[in-house]
C-alpha cells in the first residue's frame, strides 16, 4: 500500500494507491477510520462466510466526496494532485489495483481498450455543477 500525503501539508493525506498483490490477509482496512470513504480488502478461502447482518439507518455528515476505483479488467494511469493542483504522483493501475482519492484532486487515463473500472463514491451525488471544480492543468 502506497499512502500519498501533501507536500504542502505533510500530514494530509490525499489518495492510497493499493495493489492487487497487497491482499496478503483475511481482512486488511485500508484506508483510516475518520475517512468518509471506507475500503478494505478481503481475501477468502473456501466455505467462508459472515454473519448475515443489515446497517443501522442513522444520519451522517460529509462534507466532500471521495473516490475510489477499482481495475477490473485492463489498465490504466491515475494522475493524482495535490491541495494546490500539481500533479504529486502518477501511478499506473492493473487488474485488481485500487485508487482512493480523499482531498485533491485525480484524472484517469485508459492505457488498453476494453478497460473496465468499478467507481465507488461518497454521495449522494448532486451534479457536476455541486460536485466538482474542474482543474485547469
Amino acid at each position: 500500500m502506497e499512502k500519498i500525503f501533501s507536500k504542502l501539508e505533510n500530514n494530509v493525506l490525499l489518495h492510497i494507491i493499493y495493489r492487487k498483490e497487497d491482499i496478503v490477509s483475511f481482512r486488511d482496512n485500508i484506508t483510516p477510520e475518520e475517512e468518509y470513504l471506507q475500503v478494505a480488502s478481503i481475501k477468502m478461502q473456501n466455505g467462508r462466510t459472515f454473519k448475515a447482518h443489515k446497517h443501522i439507518h442513522q444520519e451522517r455528515y460529509t462534507d466532500i466526496a471521495q473516490e475510489s476505483w477499482v481495475v477490473i479488467d485492463g489498465k490504466i494511469r491515475a494522475i493524482l494532485y495535490d491541495l494546490d493542483d500539481t500533479i504529486i504522483a502518477t501511478r499506473t493501475l492493473n487488474e485488481g489495483d485500487c485508487s482512493i482519492t480523499f482531498r485533491g484532486g485525480h484524472n484517469y487515463e485508459c492505457l488498453k481498450d476494453n478497460t473496465i473500472v468499478y467507481e465507488y463514491k461518497t454521495g449522494p451525488y448532486q451534479g457536476v455543477e455541486k460536485d466538482k471544480v474542474l482543474l485547469e492543468v
